[in-house]
Order: C-alpha cells, then structure tokens, then sequence
C-alpha cells in the first residue's frame, strides 16, 4: 500500500474513535483518489452510518423500553417459600417486608454487630474479616453486592474506600493490594474515653433506621401498584397499615446496589486501536497497516449486529363484561376502592374490635343458652365468662371473654346489663327478646363497622 494511503487510513481511523458524526457532517471523498483508496473510504462511510443509525435506534429502545427485575439469581424462578412468604406468615397482617428484605436486614444486623466489635477495637475493618463473619452467623453467602445494597438502602451507615498496606496475618491477600474497608459513621458526640464508640443502643437504633428504610422502599413500589388500578387509589403513607390484598409483597424487585468505591487501576490496551493510537509512529507500516485492518473488521463487525426491539404488547381486554353499563362498572370499583382504602389505613384497634364484633352474632346465642341453663336472671360477670369460655367453640381465656360480654352491654343495652353491686359485678340478660332479632341486629353493627 502506498504510503499516502495508509495516511488516509490512518486518519479515518483517528476520526471513527472521536464522537460520531452526523450523516450530513460527513467529509466528502478528495477528487484525485484513487480506485482502492476511494473504495474504502466508501466502504468507511457506510460504517459510519450504520453505526449512527444503530446507536439512535438504541437510545430510542432504552428510552421507550426498562428491563424487567430478575426473578433470581440466574434468572431461575425463586422457590415457593420466598416467593410465597408473606402469606406464611403467624402474625396479623401488615406491612410486612419480603423475604430477600427480611435476608438484607439480617445481613445488615450481622455486618453491625461485627463491625462494632472491630471498630471499637481500633481494628481496621476490611470486607474479608466481615465477610466470614456473616456468613458464619447467617450460613448464607455474602458478597460484595450485599454491600452495594445496604449503602442503596443507609447510605449514611458506613464510609467505604480502598485502601492498601493493611495488615492481613496470612489471609492469602498481599499486604500491597487494596481492600475495601468499612468504618461506621457516628456522630461528634458518641465517644468514649476520647475516641469513637459503636455502643449497643447506636446499633439498635441504626438496626430500626434500616428497616425503616426497607418499609419505605416497598411502600414506593406499593404507591405505584395503586397507581395502577382501575381506578387509581391514593393512600398517605402515614396511615397505611397493610398492604392492598393483591399488592404482592414478594415480588417486589430486589435493591439495587449502589456503587462501591474500586481499586485505581493502571490503563492496560485492550484493542487494535488502542495499540495503534498509542504506539503510532513506534511500528513499521507493514505492522501499522495490519492493526489497522483489524481494526475495520472489528468496527465493521460491531456495526453488523441486529437492533433488537420489542414493541409494547398490548393490554388484554376481558370478554366477560362486554354487555354490562360502564356507570355500574365504575360505581362497583370505586365502592371496592373505598372499602381497600379502609382496609389499608385501619389501625390495631379497629382490627381487634372488628374480630370482637364478628364473633358477637355467635356468641349471642351460647350467651342466652347459658343464662336459660343457669335458670337465673342474673350471674356474676366471673361464673358468665368462664360458663362462656367452656361452651364457645374457639378457646379463649375468662379475660378475652369479658371483652366480648362488655361490649354486648355496649351495643345492646336493652338486651344485656352489666352492674356493679359493692365488690362484685353481674351481668343482667333479658331472655324474653328474640334472639334472631338480636342476631340481625349484631350482625348489622358488623358489616357497618367493617365498611367504615
């Protein structure tokens, strides 16, 4: 090849690596070139465009387009008590967190406990001595990403760097290479004896910022959830108690983990044209002009991928209410809307007095046997809640059992009395009322409760 081309080359090659041209930017071919050279530069030009048009084609993919969260690690489908956790749960319903959140904040509580020791210590902490640590607590793997997740989710718990020339006692890492270490960060006045000190309530309370966080992670993938529904639900965070019954909680991608700080790494040439760009003017041309070929076909190969791209499917309508009026259909969602809403906000207190009011229509009945059995018109309020207790289906203590008795002089004051006569209490029924009719009426207090 003659030297002026080998120039021409050259130069296109120096231009393909700065930022890409527009089509109409493009330089136009010399008139005096000749016919091998006027071909490659023809040939370099319909690279140019195509990797113009693929790099738009791409941009305009990711913009339209997100990738949906991993079901796993690998991609594998998660086995069924993670994904079905939260409804193997004994306990009341909640804002309860998934399960690989439940696995983080454990992993969160061991990196603490571990790093508290150390640290008090005045003992480096690198990612080596935590991660035996852990994964001695918890039997499971840990890894670095854990720590990404955990500095996503508190940033503020720790302070990473890279640092070398610490100490490592035979642990298989030289002492030249770096390690990434760990140092907690507290406040100006948490010190003792003149220096820092990690104490147990910090941790615990560093424990409860953590899961706070995790609460307020799912909560945002919740808010996005009722976002969604027909209609569209908004519940203020502060009074959501439990999540929707068809938010599921388990599905919930996993954190992303936030950016760990890396070793600083000598620049090492990994391409053709990295070697030509630094080496120019160092080779002979015979071994410049074969770089350069190389580096063709590596742009040329790169720019005969194919641009995938998925079009959005669209969303599936049902058949099965063609036929019914849109106003009914809108009247039944927003009554369901409003009775979820009432679900997620209820507090504790209103839960137990729902449960206490469901059971009352039952209980009516065993409450009028017992009296009818006694043969009296009134018993002390202790023979009426053990009498109770021996004769209701569900097992409960003499204490549960006033509760209910309380609360049906509350309601039904006609019906049922409770007095106090000097140091005892009785309870006074009426035995001539219906009971249906108390029935109904207890019933009705019910449902009027729970659609509150």
């Amino acid at each position: 090849m003659e030297p002026e081309d080998l120039a021409a080359l050259r130069s296109r090659l120096q231009r393909m690596k700065m930022k890409m041209k527009a089509p109409s930017q493009l330089p136009p071919i010399p008139a005096g070139a000749g016919a091998e050279l006027r071909g490659r530069l023809e040939t370099l030009r319909g690279l140019e465009l195509r990797l113009h048009d693929k790099a738009g084609a791409s941009g305009a993919q990711a913009q339209e387009t997100t990738a949906p969260a991993a079901a796993g690690d690998g991609g594998q489908k998660l086995p069924a008590y993670q994904r079905f956790h939260a409804l193997a749960q004994d306990q009341p319903p909640g804002l309860t967190l998934p399960y690989k959140y439940k696995v983080l904040a454990e992993m969160f509580r061991s990196v603490d406990t571990i790093a508290g020791m150390l640290f008090n210590r005045a003992e480096t902490i690198t990612f080596a001595k935590v991660k035996q640590g852990v994964q001695d607590m918890m039997r499971k793997q840990f890894e670095e990403r854990h720590v990404g997740q955990i500095k996503a989710v508190y940033p503020t718990s720790y302070r990473l760097r890279q640092e070398k020339n610490i100490p490592t006692f035979g642990s298989g890492v030289k002492k030249s290479d770096y390690q990434l270490t760990l140092e907690p960060v507290l406040g100006e006045d948490e010190k003792l004896c003149g220096r820092p000190h990690l104490s147990a309530s910090r941790l615990l309370e560093r424990r409860r910022e953590f899961n706070r966080s995790l609460v307020n992670i799912v909560k945002q993938h919740h808010a996005a959830f009722l976002a969604g529904l027909t209609p569209p639900m908004v519940v203020p965070e502060d009074k959501l108690t439990r999540w929707h019954p068809r938010f599921n909680v388990d599905e919930v991608p996993d954190i992303s983990p936030a950016e760990l700080p890396r070793p600083p790494q000598e620049e090492r040439i990994t391409t053709a044209q990295e070697l030509l760009s630094t080496a120019r003017g160092m080779m002979i041309p015979k071994m410049e002009k074969a770089l350069a070929n190389l580096a063709l076909r590596t742009a040329e190969a790169g720019a005969g991928e194919p641009v995938v791209s998925k079009a959005p499917s669209p969303a599936s309508t049902s058949g099965a209410l063609k036929g019914v009026s849109q106003e009914l259909l809108e009247r039944i969602r927003a009554k369901e809307a409003r009775k979820l809403q009432a679900l997620m906000t209820r507090d504790a207190g209103q839960e137990e007095r729902l449960a206490l009011l469901g059971r009352l229509p039952a209980m009516a009945r065993v409450l009028r046997n017992v009296f009818v059995a006694e043969k009296k018109p009134a018993l002390p309020l202790e023979v009426a809640c053990a009498r109770m207790a021996e004769s209701f289906p569900t097992q409960m203590t003499a204490g549960e059992m006033e509760k209910h008795l309380r609360l049906f002089a509350e309601l039904l004051p006609d019906w049922v009395g409770i007095h106090a006569i000097r140091t005892d209490t009785y309870i006074k029924l009426d035995k001539n009322k219906d009971v249906g009719l108390v029935v109904e009426r207890l019933t009705k207090v019910a449902k009027e409760a729970e659609a509150l």
